[in-house]
């Protein structure tokens, strides 16, 4: 997290009343959601309280009022904040469905390795649902919307962006995130997107793959070793995903067919 939020949320604190909990923006940077770039991280803090409390005001900060009685608050790297179901409905009258997708995605997800003292999910799919039920704030309609697309397994912003891309193209939903062996039943790797029944592996090569040599070395091996187990694997960067992801989507439906697949 940059700086100048850090700084910005622990000044707030230094001064914050009994009552007040980070919401909106500020929870879901605290949650670690991806959001787009439009929202700087230098818009200060969103504060929300409980009537009769003041809503809280000054330089640098946006004051909420919760009315809702689902919301609750919780304890994050020592900051209390809005639950994570809560705040991604905040974020619902601010996103759009793609990112709104993505930021659920991130909660929902049950990674490959817990780390110590940040157990996931943060809320489970069910749990979720069960948040937008009864929440009946600015955004409801949309969260109600996103929420059928959200997935367990994407693992980025953009592995989810690629998928609703190639899901609204009429392509196959994928599993996401899952261990892929040869036919010996040796481990091959973890890939972004697998279509057992073609044997069709989409794989997002985002930026930090090409500038850890470590991983690079590590992802070329097990994408080698894929394709000589039998897997057709088609590797997406983010120049792909331009002009409305025509290249992305061409290049996973020719896939596709190749393998039998067809609409």
């Amino acid at each position: 997290m940059e700086y100048t939020e850090q700084l910005a949320r622990s000044a707030y604190m230094a001064r914050s009343r009994p009552g007040q909990v980070f919401s909106h923006l500020t929870a879901a940077r605290v949650w670690g959601m991806p959001l787009p770039t439009v929202f700087t991280r230098r818009e200060g803090v969103h504060v929300s309280v409980r009537a009769p409390n003041t809503r809280p005001r000054g330089h640098g900060v946006t004051g909420h009022e919760l009315s809702d009685p689902c919301a609750t608050a919780v304890m994050r790297f020592g900051v209390p904040v809005t639950d994570a179901a809560t705040t991604w409905c905040h974020l619902a009258a601010l996103l759009s469905h793609d990112d709104l997708v993505a930021a659920a995605d991130h909660l929902v997800l049950t990674p490959a390795r817990q780390r110590a003292g940040d157990r996931r999910p943060y809320v489970t799919v069910e749990q979720l649902r069960h948040r937008v039920d009864t929440y009946h704030g600015p955004g409801a309609r949309a969260a109600r919307k996103a929420l059928v697309d959200v997935r367990d397994g994407a693992e980025s912003r953009r592995e989810t962006l690629l998928r609703l891309l190639l899901q609204r193209a009429g392509l196959p939903e994928p599993d996401l995130n899952v261990d892929v062996y040869d036919s010996e039943g040796r481990w091959i790797g973890r890939f972004d997107q697998v279509h057992r029944r073609w044997m069709v592996i989409v794989e997002y090569d985002g930026e930090q793959h090409r500038l850890d040599d470590r991983q690079y070395d590590r992802d070329e091996i097990k994408i080698e070793d894929a394709v000589q187990a039998g897997w057709s694997v088609v590797r997406i960067r983010k120049g792909a995903m331009s002009a409305a992801g025509k290249s992305a989507i061409a290049r996973v439906e020719r896939a596709l067919r190749s393998r039998g697949w067809r609409p």
